[in-house]
Parts: structure tokens; sequence; C-alpha cells
């Protein structure tokens, strides 16, 4: 029974683990942050994104801000409206459909003429392991006893 209990609680852990552990949250620029002057396509290049991971975006509040914006207003830096911007110096955005996103600072020329700007490439999330067996439908072998050693449910 004990055993059966343990494989039950294994398959579950094995199922519900990969989803939690698999999200990867990015500081964007790292320990630079959300900055005027930084390389934010040298630094995305090598990192895969995929669903339900997080940018998080950290700034000081006042001094810059993110939009999330297509590619047509992020090649030409246009500044939606003030109240489509985020602002709270530690923006967390959760990535939750794949293709391609943009993020824009819409403070000042920030964009334009210093490059504060991100664009990236999301993935489908990681594929979810194949269900365990029922335990049902497992069968361990029974206990040797060739060594004189006694095994029992108790």
């Amino acid at each position: 029974m004990a055993s059966k209990l343990l494989n039950i609680a294994l398959a579950v852990f094995a199922i519900v683990l990969p989803a939690v552990a698999m999200a990867t949250e990015f500081t964007v620029g790292d320990d630079q942050g959300w900055t005027i002057n930084f390389d934010y396509e040298a630094w995305a290049k090598d990192k895969v994104f995929r669903v339900g991971d997080e940018l998080v975006f950290k700034y000081t509040a006042g001094r810059h801000n993110v939009f999330k914006v297509n590619g047509t207003v992020f090649t030409n830096c246009t500044i939606p409206p003030p109240n489509e911007a985020l602002t709270t110096g530690n923006d967390v955005i959760t990535l939750a459909t794949p293709g391609r996103k943009w993020y824009i600072c819409g403070v000042n020329d920030h964009c334009a003429n210093y490059g504060q700007k991100l664009a990236i490439t999301v993935l489908e999330e990681w594929a979810s392991p194949a269900p365990a067996p029922s335990p049902s439908t497992t069968t361990a072998p029974a206990p040797s006893s060739a060594y004189g050693i006694s095994v029992s449910g108790h």
C-alpha cells in the first residue's frame, strides 16, 4: 500500500513540477535594467523565451516606462497614448502567447535616439510530459527473498 501511494505521489510530482519549474523570469537588461544606451538586441540574442515566462522591466519610475507595441510602432518608435504605459519601475509581463513581441520606452526620445527598445520571439511553452501510467496498470516485481530477507507490507 505504501509503495502504491509513493508511486502516485511521484507521478503527480513529475507532472506538476515541470510546469512550475519551466517558467523563467528574465530581468530585461540584467543588472543594467531598462535603460538608454543598452544593446537589447544583443541581450535577447541567446535567450529562449517561452509562453509562461516573465519579462521584468526594472528602472527608476518617472525616468522610463514600458509600452507593448506592434512591429510598425517599434520600428518607427511611435509613442502610444500615455495611459497605455507601464510605469511602476518594476513592471512584470507574462508572455502569454507565442510569436514576435515588441517593447519600447516612451519617455522623450529614448526609443528613437537611445535604443531603448526590445524585440523578442516567444516560443510555445514546453511540451507537457506524457502522463504516468495509472497505478492499476503498473505492476512491480515481487520482492525477492534470494538473500533470506523477508519483505512485508507492515
